[in-house]
């Protein structure tokens, strides 16, 4: 049984979820800073405590949509093609752990970039989006935007991989009960801060970790981090096993509620989309 009341086609999926990740950053984008300046070796005042928590919005903002539109399409465009392949139910947790990564993997490309830039806003680095910009570019080059892709990657695959296939399944058991053949957008926006949360605190030590990476500058001779591994062996040695949990409560909450609004504006709008015949 599935849980799709409408056909819908590879644009409205890219607008659709490009409508749904400029809405969830900009909803959560306080507790995003918050937490942000919680896993900061500099710590959570000297980062810049409750004082200006929209540090860093620009950036989100202009990552958000693309962002998450690339996501959309890669991971419903791989959930259809393997499905015709594997066509058994049996074979579903595979197809979406599979489609997911690989949406995060391209959705990455557009998100890291943007990251970078608003964490080290957040953390107080820089005052101005401009002024980012051209600090991270004039000292670390364009390689500087990508500080930190493959801990993103290595943090968003594990996290994805828990996320959609519960998601998926949820949106199946919600569908079953209710005696339907799809779910509406409020039931799937349960579903999703559900898979969201659960994802969200088995998958902390990985976004620490992430986030320790891209707060490092290049040059810097303090607090300065390098790799995943070596990472987190020194937040390990240095802080205790509890530092790598640093930030879990606003990271829980935080992709709770960004997984209701996520998946629940992105089923909506899609399905709007689809009811209006709209880029059908």
């Amino acid at each position: 049984m599935g849980s799709e009341r409408y056909n819908f086609n590879m644009k409205q999926a890219l607008v659709a979820g490009g409508i749904a990740g400029t809405a969830v950053d900009v909803a959560l984008f306080p507790l995003d800073t918050l937490k942000t300046r919680l896993q900061s070796k500099s710590g959570f005042k000297a980062s810049g405590g409750f004082r200006g928590i929209y540090s860093g919005l620009t950036s989100a903002v202009i990552g958000s949509s693309p962002g998450a539109s690339a996501f959309f399409v890669t991971y419903e465009y791989m959930k259809k093609k393997l499905g015709s392949i594997f066509p058994d139910s049996k074979y579903l947790p595979f197809i979406h752990m599979i489609a997911a990564s690989g949406g995060e993997v391209v959705a990455c490309i557009v998100r890291v970039p943007t990251e970078v830039v608003k964490q080290r806003m957040q953390a107080k680095q820089y005052s101005t989006t401009s002024s980012a910009l051209k600090t991270i570019f004039n000292q670390e080059g364009l390689n500087g935007f990508y500080r930190g892709y493959f801990s993103t990657v290595i943090r968003e695959i594990p996290f994805t991989c828990f996320q959609f296939p519960l998601y998926e399944y949820l949106k199946i058991v919600v569908a079953k009960k209710t005696d339907r053949n799809y779910i509406e957008p409020w039931e799937a926006a349960i579903c999703g801060s559900v898979a969201g949360g659960t994802a969200g605190a088995v998958t902390t030590p990985l976004d620490v970790i992430k986030t320790r990476i891209m707060l490092s500058a290049k040059g810097q001779t303090i607090h300065n981090y390098s790799g995943t591994i070596n990472t987190f062996n020194r937040i390990l040695h240095e802080e205790g096993v509890k530092a790598l949990f640093s930030g879990i409560g606003p990271r829980v909450i935080w992709i709770s509620i960004g997984g209701s609004i996520f998946l629940g504006v992105y089923e909506k709008a899609k399905k709007t989309l689809c009811e209006y015949d709209i880029l059908a």
